[in-house]
């Protein structure tokens, strides 16, 4: 390995260290914002609302954690999809508190870097089947949380933004 190369270890631990991030951020943003903001600002006139975007950072955080855990316990497992539209309405996150919704998403968030902080070399090369692209492996999950995690925060300073 030459000198300043990565080594894929290395890009998963900088991965799992800005999962943390994103509740720091979001802390930061939300101290800004008031429950009524949070609840009356969208992404467009048919978009989601900030509290609707933190929920649904929550819920996948913690669906993200489940489709890895499979990826432990079966053998290129097809790993489940989900309509992230149905389950804003099936869950109502529109009724929800925006102060609570961050604190969950902490406490997901906590379990989330601890299950990808834990894995060994053997179980980082597991893999699934992603239903949106085919093979999908451990890394593939420990950049997806912090990707999806950076749409998310830059669409709530975007409305923020006005």
């Amino acid at each position: 390995m030459s000198m300043g190369a990565t080594s894929l270890g290395q890009v998963r631990e900088r991965h799992v260290g800005a999962m943390r991030l994103t509740c720091e951020i979001l802390d930061h943003i939300a101290r800004g914002i008031s429950e009524e903001q949070a609840h009356e600002l969208r992404d467009g006139p048919d978009g989601w609302s900030i509290v609707e975007i933190v929920c649904h950072l929550r819920d996948f955080d913690a669906i993200f954690r489940s489709r890895a855990q499979m990826m432990l316990s079966e053998d290129r497992p097809r790993l489940p999809a989900y309509d992230h539209e149905g389950m804003a309405l099936e869950r109502a996150y529109q009724q929800e508190r925006l102060s609570s919704a961050c604190q969950q998403l902490k406490a997901s968030r906590r379990a989330t870097i601890a299950f990808f902080a834990s894995l060994t070399p053997e179980q980082w090369a597991r893999d699934g089947v992603h239903p949106e692209r085919d093979s999908f492996t451990m890394t593939d999950a420990v950049m997806q949380v912090g990707l999806h995690d950076l749409d998310h925060l830059e669409q709530i300073t975007r409305i923020l933004a006005g």
